[in-house]
């Protein structure tokens, strides 16, 4: 009789093969990538050959079928090492979720398994030049003809808009729509005649992954590509896939978080003031136990917001809350680091400089921290009214 393998055990063996993963073929070369702001194609290549790009794909459809928590916890570890990979894998997996929880039998069965083997990669298509936390203020426009769309418009800050072949896009179809949400709809927008990328975008940090915007001009895209088959629906559908991208928003954050403090921790039992190591200085052990504790609350946050999007459970108050706490905890370790380290963390040759490169970004990505905060008290005051 064949064994059957526990949940506990399938995650420790595929957590384990991930670090493998990242020591061999991720961190001996992240630190040149970045600094090159290179696509790591050999990277993305083994990638595939682990199956990442259907880590929560469903197993019928070639996924791995992991739950958020899972997924979480490999984001983490990723980002420990270089978070650039961790995004490639995200705007992925929104898209795919989106197909995979809105989209039609037909939708699933063709999409679904290209998704899951990276045959078609890509990501989601929200961000306008003029429009980013305000998605209902989008302008790019899919006009019926025939049993198609013709689309226009242009998308920008777009992860995975270079290398990527396929993308989630967010339009209106109704741009009379009132409320306004009701006029927007979701398409699987493949490359092709109309749609062009028009430029690579230059960051901060965060580099590596491929940022860019995407002009559409009289795209024609079927019917059929239209997510759940009806129109008006793009907002919610959206709505649910950030749920999970603020939740590997969140644990990217605890990566880069973790990361900064192993460094501090390691540094201060290296360097030497006064005789004797600065990790023996109180005022540097109050540094590495305040980015301790952060860690572990943000950690906990995380896995809260995992487990209920696993039960099935609206769960943009908790996600909020970790991407929230997450992020800033990334902001606030990366910045300790950098004074833990002095004049060496400010170079390029130690990985603090990097993560306090990388930080900023995910108090910006997947819905400001500002919006966050506004998310969580409407959720507050809706769960919990006066009686």
């Amino acid at each position: 009789m064949a064994e059957t393998i526990s949940n506990e055990d399938q995650e420790a063996l595929i957590l384990d093969t991930l670090e493998k993963f990242l020591e061999r073929d991720v961190a001996p070369y992240a630190q040149e990538l970045e600094a090159e702001d290179k696509y790591p194609e050999d990277i993305v290549g083994k990638m595939k050959e682990l199956g990442l790009f259907g880590s929560i794909i469903e197993t019928q459809y070639g996924g791995l079928g992991l739950s958020a928590s899972t997924y979480a916890k490999m984001i983490e570890r990723i980002s420990r090492v270089w978070m650039s990979v961790s995004g490639i894998i995200n705007s992925h997996l929104i898209m795919a979720s989106a197909v995979q929880r809105f989209g039609t039998k037909e939708q699933k069965n063709i999409f679904l398994p290209k998704f899951s083997s990276g045959e078609l990669r890509g990501g989601l298509a929200l961000t306008e030049p003029d429009c980013g936390t305000d998605l209902q203020a989008i302008r790019t426009f899919a006009k019926r003809d025939g049993d198609g769309y013709l689309v226009n418009g242009t998308k920008t800050w777009i992860s995975n808009a270079i290398y990527g072949s396929c993308f989630a896009l967010l339009v209106k179809t109704d741009m009379e729509a009132n409320p306004r949400h009701q006029g927007m709809s979701l398409f699987i927008a493949e490359k092709g005649p109309g749609f062009e990328v028009s430029r690579k975008l230059k960051k901060l940090g965060y580099r590596g992954i491929d940022s860019a915007e995407l002009v559409f001009s009289d795209y024609r895209i079927s019917e059929n590509c239209l997510i759940g088959g009806k129109e008006g629906q793009g907002f919610v559908h959206t709505a649910g896939g950030l749920e999970l991208g603020r939740i590997n928003v969140a644990a990217r954050g605890v990566g880069v978080s973790q990361a900064a403090l192993e460094e501090s921790v390691r540094y201060s039992q290296q360097r030497k003031t006064f005789g004797k190591p600065i990790g023996e200085h109180q005022a540097i052990q109050i540094k590495l136990a305040d980015m301790a504790t952060k860690v572990a609350a943000a950690r906990a946050l995380v896995e809260n917001a995992a487990s209920s999007y696993d039960r099935g459970e609206r769960c943009d108050m908790e996600a909020g809350m970790a991407k929230l706490f997450a992020s800033e905890t990334a902001l606030e370790n990366s910045l300790e680091a950098l004074r833990i380290h002095g004049g060496y963390g400010y170079s390029p040759e130690f990985i603090v400089e990097r993560l306090y490169r990388d930080a900023p970004l995910l108090a910006i990505g997947e819905g400001t921290n500002e919006i966050q905060r506004l998310i969580i008290a409407k959720q507050l005051i809706q769960r919990y009214p006066a009686k």
